[in-house]
């Protein structure tokens, strides 16, 4: 059946990501950004231990009902909004400080959780199916982080966030929300479209009017290059990490060893 013109396929149950870019940022905003988000994340490390309880809680809901009960799914959606809208600020996609709050409906980035049925056999394994996942997310991130001094310092410079810089960025946060989402049984759709929605940018005479700077996610050729350049660096940093622990591990026996010996 044809589509409608003007229409766009949305995948059913895939959590959404709205940010509203600003055209520029306030230096002094993005020089303090750090310092600034103090308060947010030793908010966000206090809450976790409440989030933590509330999931297992929830897996157990979930598997018997066949669905998140609705006060956790009020709890953990409002969460990840409040999560994703501090990161939102920390990786330089939006200049508008993030409030203390579940709903921030002024703020610049806004989700879209569409809840549904959940299949009770992916719930019980959903800590083994999230594996794949969660390496993409990983490795991206730590890639971002790898040149966050070299973002930082370009922001703060130009007084705005590149398009590339901002596309990759984006993709990176909205991966990742995806993947909580995910994880805490907010959606049944799996993490998707990493190098943004490119398909539906095919068909120019078909796509709809933007919702946002991020919906749909059109990435650029330099976005997808940077994305690329972040999985490698955080590939890079995984092997440094795993490479370093050995030799430590190694050192450590090593000296249980004289010391077991006598030898000092």
């Amino acid at each position: 059946m044809a589509m409608p013109v003007g229409e766009t396929v949305e995948p059913e149950f895939l959590p959404t990501l709205d940010i509203q870019a600003p055209e520029r940022q306030r230096r002094w905003t993005v020089l303090l950004r750090a310092i600034l988000l103090i308060p947010h994340f030793i908010w966000l490390g206090l809450l976790a231990i409440a989030v933590a309880v509330v999931a297992v809680i929830s897996w157990f809901g979930a598997l018997f009902l066949g669905r998140l009960p609705d006060w956790s799914a009020d709890f953990l959606g409002g969460y990840l909004g409040y999560y994703t809208r501090v990161y939102a600020y920390w990786y330089l996609l939006v200049d508008s400080y993030p409030p203390f709050a579940w709903n921030g409906p002024e703020h610049p980035v806004q989700i879209t959780l569409q809840r549904g049925k959940l299949n009770r056999l992916a719930v019980l394994f959903r800590i083994i199916l999230v594996i794949p996942a969660s390496i993409v997310a990983e490795l991206t991130a730590a890639g971002w982080a790898a040149l966050s001094f070299f973002i930082w310092l370009i922001v703060l410079i130009l007084g705005r966030t590149p398009k590339p810089v901002f596309g990759a960025t984006a993709a990176v946060l909205r991966y990742g929300f995806r993947l909580q989402a995910y994880f805490l049984l907010l959606t049944p759709a799996y993490p998707k479209r990493l190098f943004g929605d490119a398909e539906q940018a095919a068909e120019p005479a078909q796509e709809a009017a933007p919702t946002s700077d991020t919906r749909p996610l059109l990435v650029t050729q330099g976005a997808r290059v940077l994305l690329i350049v972040f999985i490698v660096l955080g590939l890079f940093s995984a092997i440094g990490e795993g490479v370093s622990g050995s030799i430590s591990g190694d050192n450590q026996q090593a000296t249980t060893s004289y010391d077991g010996i006598g030898v000092r």
